[in-house]
Parts: C-alpha cells; structure tokens; sequence
C-alpha cells in the first residue's frame, strides 16, 4: 500500500482522472444552471411581448384599419430601444394556406432590406410556423442573421385575433443581451464555456507538459545508472547528465555510491591476491619441507608414512581452499563493477560443451542440444561461464553410463531460458529448495574430499551456490526440478539483451 501512494504512475493515473471527470461534473451542473436562467429569461421576454400584443389589439380590432405608418410609431411606443418587434398579417382564408404580409416593424426596416429578411427567415422555418402561431403562442430561440449582418435571437411569435384576420406579433433580441446566455444555441457555445475550455485546456497541456517532463528526466537518469551499472560508462557521473535542479543531491549521492563500489571491488581484488599471497608461501614451505621427510621415513614405519599422507593431503585441500577463496572474491568483484558487455549465450553454451566432450566420452554419456542462433544477453562474459560450467559440470558428475544429457537453450522477446536436463538419481524433495544454498552437496563425503583435494570447486558444494549468486546478480532467475522420467532439471532464465 505504500508503494502504491507513493507510485508517481498512480498519482499520474489519478490526476488524468480529475482532468477527465472534472470538466463533464461541472459542465452538466453549469448547463442545467444556465437552462434554468434561460427558462426564466424566455418567460419574461414572453410576458413582455403578451403585454405588447394585449396594448395593441384593441388598435388593430377597431372598425377604421390603422394606417401602416400609425402601427410603425404603435410599435416604437412600446420598444425599449433593445427588443426588434415585427407585424405581420395575414386576412381571413378559409381555404388553402395563410398569406402574411410584412405590415410594419421597429426599429424601421427599409424595403431593400425587406426581401433579404424573409428569406432568412423562411430559412430558419419561421414563416412555415406562422399559420400554426395563429391557434397560440409560440415560443422560440432562433438565431437568424439579418441583412445588415447583425445576429439576432427570436423569443416569441404570439397571435392577435381580430375581426380582420390574424396578425402575428414576432419578438426579437440582438444577440448582445445574451451573452452569458446559451438561447438559440448549444451551451458549449457560450463565451464563458470556451473561456473556462481555454483554461482548462491550457492547465491541461501544462500539467501533461510537467508529467512528460518528469518522466523524461526519470528515464534519462535511468538510462545513465544502467549504464553506469553495466560498465558502459564508467566514467559518467550522474551529476553531469542531471537536467533537474531537484535531483543534484540525488545524483552526487548516486556517484559517491558507485564510486565506494568501485572502490570496494578493487579492495576485494586487492584483498584477494593479497591473503592468496600469504597463505599460498608458508603452504608451499611446508610442501617442499615434506619431500625430505618422506626420504628418511623408514619403511616399515607405516604410521609415519601414514602422517606424511596425511600432510599432503591436507596441503592440497588447503591449496584448493586458497584458489576457492581467491576466485570467489575475484568473482564477487566482477559482480559488482565488471563491464555488462553484450554475450552471445549461444557460443558460450557450445564453447563449454566442446570442452566438454572427453569427459562425457570418457563417461559414455550421450549429448543432445538444441540452441537457439543469436542468444544475447548482457553480462560479464567471465561471470556468465561460470553459470554455465558449473550447471553442465554438475549434470556430467550426476550422470551414470549410457545415459543422456539434453542442454536446450531459447528466447523470446525479453527472457533467455537454458535448460539443463540429466538421467541422474536426482534430489530428494524435501532438499530439492536446498541444492542452491552455500556448502550444501549430496556427494558422499569422500567424493568431496576428493574433490577438494582435486582443488575442483565446483563439486564442493559451492558450485551450484555460486550459479545462484550470479544469475540473481544478472536480473535472472534459477530453479531445480526432479523430471518425472527421471534425473534433475535446473533451468536458468536471465534477461534478453535490449
């Protein structure tokens, strides 16, 4: 749970998010707002014009028909200077369709701009619904542009019945007095809309431009510790490819670590030669001090003779001790700053297999591999053959007579797998989790002792625990199994190189 809250990823995940649930919560909320204001607007500027068409009816119901210029100066009495009112008429027709006629408006409009009119408000439907108007009120939110090039917003086309015929009274607003207002249009149309998208959209971009921002200076200073770490750069320093003034005391911590490993690696070198040094010269008196003392024992002194085996035995096995302990610190030192170099598994499986050949002859055991071409990984190539040899030598030693060893190795696209299978007797069970662990063998202990004595590492029950160190130091992964036919499979899975 911990490292979810702090995962950069999920946070990032979380913010899109917000961005994303944000804008559709507030635009619904907004939206109904502004249709319950335009609700209200519509109902007054309806009530307005019914008050209008309620002063003129009596005008246009009186016996003597009002002149066209009388209804003009009617209708400016009751413009506010804001609303554009226009009447129109249509006689009495009890067959076929109505026929309005353009009577009088306000403000004025000229005869050249008559025509141009109509046609636009033909185009928007509202002639076709004049003849419906006459049964009721009809109310509207159409924009229409005039001729003038002015927008305007249609509000209402209410009806006077009178003895003459219907006259039809429409309303109209510039387009200016709704400017908050979403009439005649979709809401995301309004200015506040595309002002708060504006804003939103620019916070977007900065927050996507901070996100890639920050993965990028992640990536970049991943990339240099991967380098750093597989020993392709062994002179970058974190500190000269940071961009990011945030992660300088990161960076000179990061070097100063890489330098004590470095460090460390070559006192472990140093360290190495230098007890193999010391201990190799008094091991090497005493070996030499011992021929003359096996001259002079006598021969039928069997105990004596006895001690002088004894002496040498114990000389090899502390030489085999000595070459053990100097190539596991030389080892280790590799496994912290030796060079990741790009290895072909594939040459070094064969290369070991063909060294291999006389011992498995010898032991009349028959070989089956099956290699994929062009298996790379990156690893020290020293490191790597060390894995290799010590599982095909285990698998060797394991085998009887006339049995077979089968070495298969594949890939795909991000994982190498070397699988190592043999006829042996295998594991017990209960140890199978064990054969990895340090100074664990199932080789009787004469056979070790021979081994050591032999200064063969390997079948000292360190071979298989130094496979485990090494694949675990590469990224990888190894495991032992008992096959069903028969014998012990260890599989060994390291990563593909990029």
């Amino acid at each position: 749970m911990r490292r979810l809250g702090a995962s950069l990823t999920l946070k990032l995940v979380g913010l899109v998010g917000v961005f994303i649930a944000l804008p559709v919560v507030l635009y619904g909320q907004f939206e109904s707002a502004d249709a319950q204001r335009r609700e209200l607007v519509a109902r007054g500027i309806e009530h307005r014009s019914w008050l209008i068409v309620q002063a003129l009816t009596p005008l246009l119901d009186r016996p003597d028909s009002a002149r066209h210029s009388d209804l003009n100066a009617e209708l400016q009495r009751y413009n506010d200077g804001r609303s554009i009112l226009k009447l129109m008429y249509s006689p009495d027709n009890t067959g076929g369709e109505r026929q309005f006629y353009y009577v009088a408006s306000s403000p004025r409009t000229g005869l050249d701009e008559i025509g141009p009119e109509l046609e636009s408000l033909a185009e928007r439907g509202i002639l076709q619904r004049l003849s419906q108007s006459c049964e009721g009120p009809t109310s509207l939110d159409v924009r229409y542009r005039q001729a003038s090039g002015r927008e305007d917003i249609l509000t209402s086309v209410l009806p006077i019945q009178t003895r003459w015929g219907c006259w039809v009274l429409i309303s109209a607003h510039p387009t200016t007095e709704f400017l908050n207002l979403s009439i005649g249009r979709s809401y995301w149309q309004t200015r506040e809309i595309r002002i708060a998208a504006a804003i939103y959209f620019a916070f977007a971009l900065l927050a996507g431009l901070i996100a890639l921002s920050v993965w990028r200076n992640l990536h970049h200073f991943r990339r240099v510790a991967r380098e750093i770490r597989q020993g392709r750069a062994s002179a970058k320093r974190f500190a000269d490819h940071n961009i990011v003034p945030e992660l300088t005391s990161v960076a000179q911590d990061f070097d100063q670590l890489v330098a004590d490993l470095r460090k460390v690696a070559k006192d472990i070198r140093q360290a190495a030669e230098d007890n193999a040094h010391s201990l190799k010269a008094p091991i090497c008196t005493i070996q030499s001090s011992l021929e003359p003392l096996r001259r002079i024992v006598p021969e039928d002194n069997q105990r004596a003779k006895r001690a002088v085996v004894l002496i040498e035995s114990s000389i090899n096995r502390l030489h085999a001790l000595v070459n053990a302990a100097q190539r596991l610190d030389y080892n280790t030192a590799d496994l912290i700053d030796a060079p990741r170099e790009a290895v072909s598994v594939t040459q070094v499986v064969a290369d070991i297999l063909y060294r291999s050949r006389e011992v498995i002859a010898e032991r009349q055991i028959r070989l089956v591999r099956v290699l994929d071409d062009n298996v790379i990984v990156r690893a020290g190539k020293g490191v790597l053959e060390v894995v290799v040899e010590n599982v095909i030598d285990n698998a060797i030693s394991f085998s009887p007579p006339d049995s077979t060893i089968t070495v298969t190795l594949t890939k795909d696209r991000k994982n190498v797998t070397l699988r190592v299978d043999d006829e042996g007797p295998g594991i017990d069970p209960q140890k199978v989790e064990h054969i990895f662990e340090r100074y664990f063998s199932l080789r009787p202990a004469k056979q070790a002792a021979e081994a050591l004595a032999n200064r063969n590492l390997d079948h000292s029950g360190l071979g298989l625990w130094i496979v485990r160190r090494n694949v675990e130091a590469l990224g990888g992964r190894v495991a032992a199994m008992n096959r069903i036919t028969g014998g012990l499979s260890v599989q060994i899975t390291l990563p593909a190189a990029e």
